[in-house]
């Protein structure tokens, strides 16, 4: 009885198990027909657009609506080709086609609205206007300022007292050789000897032509170079103070278009030519001239989009230039000026001139006629630049608010827009910068005024170095910044208005005190330098010693002077205002220093002196005067 009520117990079970599974595959059946039926459905239904059917997609997602299965499996994602269902009627089949079809004109819609969209960005942002004004009205000086929205950008200014020698090529005499620097000095005829390492020795000038074989780094200057010899050099590096001219024996001489070298091999590109195929272009142009041998160039900026005729001419001039300076260096004996650079005016179109400079002011008919004529050496595309002639009562620099902005540039303090501003100090070493917070508003965040402040301290600093034209070491005192983003931003805008400057430049991360170290190029001598003296009362300090202080300090050599033997008397020479405390508050203190060492001292006030002027005589007995 137990084993039948077990084997009836199976039996009723998968009697039940048959039924479900019966029910199942007839649900599964009319699911099967449901979809089928929505498919048809769904595909006879005209496609208009890809963008229509997104539309359609979107607004069912929004009202809740769970999507099918298939509908699901219909969604073409990023444009990929489906298998196709062997179950779909033919109706299907052409609504997918309209589909590929329809996606076609979207994606030539969505390209032609970015590059709408790009030109109506480029419409948008208003162009700068760039102006370039020359100021040689009077002969002893000559100033260019290229001003960009209204703001002076570039500032060049020559004068007759301090002219350029930048770029002038010499015939000098080697007088005197540094073994332990391993350099020589060399006569150039302007009064300080060029200073002259080896490494800027051409090997042609080696007296050993074995030693024109090696590497000057296993050659010692003493071996090779003799006292007394001649050579043509160039300078590299102004003069400035006790320090001559920077020289070099590697010649170059710089065109509109190319810079040809003398004497070199090497072939080179500007590195701001990044398009590879303008610079294979350029290369291709350059390597169908006829270039002499041992004539190296470099093709500058200025050659985009330039042409193969303009370039020779440019090759041929900047080879005539050196057949007569070569000529002229063999016939004329050292120190000797060979090849003097072209003026400021000519100098600064040739290194500063680009097709965005919608016009060139000048105030005297000589230089509206060189700014002509170099403009007709331009191609035809670069000669949109007018040229205008001021004829206005008023100076032109004043008429277009550059005096202003040229005084700035000799002073320590520049103020920035937020009420912040930076301290420039040039020393013998370095140039140091503060960047000083100013007033800062209450109602602002700290942090975010700060970072405002070395925002614009970032972009000034770039633009006062490039028109004051201080090179060497330049170290930059920021605010503080505590927010690591700010750091960043803000080395990031150093960065990118460094970007405009000619010079060469190194720049290093700011360092946890917040400093930053700025290498950069002297392309010249500091602007200052050709317009301002050092001062004759505090000699360069800046400050100058009290009259009570240099009373004091007068008194005191006084005394010591008379306190020797066979003195009997003193003789002073001193400013009217040292002369007047001496007599006046310490009348009694001369009075003593007479009647216990016996002595004469007289005290006479001299209008002529400055500050820091001052003569004392002590007179003796046997040997007349002894100063």
């Amino acid at each position: 009885m137990a084993a039948r009520n077990t084997i009836e117990c199976q039996r009723g079970r998968k009697q039940a198990m048959s039924k479900l599974v019966d029910n199942l595959l007839g649900k599964l059946d009319q699911l099967k027909r449901k979809v089928m039926t929505d498919t048809e459905t769904n595909n006879d239904i005209p496609i208009e657009s890809s963008g229509n059917a997104e539309e359609k997609e979107e607004i069912v997602d929004s009202k809740g609506n769970k999507p099918t299965v298939a509908s699901r499996k219909n969604v073409r994602k990023q444009g990929r080709p489906r298998r196709k269902n062997t179950k779909t009627t033919t109706k299907a089949t052409s609504a997918s086609n309209q589909k590929d079809t329809a996606k076609k004109p979207q994606k030539q819609q969505k390209v032609s609205m970015a590059a709408k969209s790009k030109k109506d960005t480029k419409k948008g942002e208003k162009e700068p206007v760039l102006k370039l004004l020359i100021n040689a009205e009077e002969p002893e000086e000559c100033r260019i300022a290229l001003i960009e929205d209204g703001r002076v950008e570039s500032f060049h200014v020559t004068t007759v007292v301090h002219e350029q020698t930048k770029g002038n090529i010499y015939k000098g005499r080697v007088t005197a050789i540094e073994p332990n620097l391993q350099v020589a000095f060399v006569d150039i005829g302007t009064g300080k000897n060029g200073f002259l390492p080896f490494s800027e020795i051409h090997p042609e000038y080696y007296t050993s032509d074995k030693a024109a074989l090696k590497h000057w780094k296993d050659l010692n200057i003493q071996d090779v170079i003799k006292k007394g010899q001649e050579m043509l050099v160039q300078v590299v590096k102004e003069a400035a103070g006790t320090k001559g001219a920077s020289v070099t024996t590697y010649l170059s001489l710089p065109g509109r278009f190319l810079v040809v070298m003398p004497g070199s091999d090497s072939h080179g590109i500007s590195r701001k030519l990044e398009d590879e195929e303008e610079r294979a272009k350029l290369r291709t142009m350059m390597n169908s001239l006829n270039i002499p041998d041992g004539i190296g160039y470099i093709i500058r900026t200025a050659s985009k989009d330039i042409t193969k005729t303009s370039l020779n001419k440019d090759l041929g001039y900047l080879l005539r230039l050196w057949n007569e300076t070569k000529k002229r260096g063999q016939a004329v004996p050292s120190p000797a000026l060979i090849y003097k650079d072209q003026n400021i005016i000519a100098k600064v179109l040739r290194d500063y001139y680009t097709p965005g400079i919608q016009e060139i002011l000048v105030d005297t008919q000589e230089s509206q006629k060189q700014v002509m004529d170099f403009l007709k050496l331009l191609p035809t595309k670069q000669r949109k630049t007018m040229v205008r002639l001021h004829q206005g009562s008023r100076p032109i620099f004043n008429q277009y608010a550059v005096e202003d902005q040229i005084e700035q540039i000799y002073q320590p303090v520049v103020k920035l827009p937020s009420g912040g501003s930076i301290v420039i100090n040039p020393t013998e070493a370095l140039v140091a910068i503060d960047v000083n917070s100013g007033r800062t508003a209450k109602d602002k965040n700290f942090n975010e005024t700060i970072f405002l402040v070395n925002i614009e301290a970032a972009a000034e600093l770039a633009r006062q170095l490039r028109l004051r034209d201080l090179g060497g070491l330049i170290v930059v005192d920021f605010i503080d910044m505590r927010n690591a983003r700010h750091i960043r931003e803000v080395e990031k805008e150093v960065k990118a208005s460094m970007k405009r400057d000619r010079a060469k430049v190194d720049i290093s991360r700011i360092s946890k005190f917040g400093l930053m170290q700025i290498s950069r190029q002297k392309l010249g001598r500091p602007i200052e330098m050709g317009s301002y003296h050092v001062c004759e009362y505090c000699q360069g300090r800046g400050v100058t010693r009290s009259v009570e202080t240099q009373s004091l300090s007068y008194l005191r050599r006084i005394q010591t002077g008379v306190t020797h033997k066979n003195v009997i008397g003193a003789r002073c020479r001193m400013p009217v205002k040292v002369a007047q405390y001496l007599l006046n508050n310490k009348r009694e203190e001369l009075l003593e220093m007479e009647k216990n060492y016996g002595v004469q001292i007289r005290i006479e006030p001299a209008p002529e002196m400055t500050t820091a002027d001052h003569q004392i005589e002590f007179i003796r007995a046997e040997n007349g005067s002894d100063k």
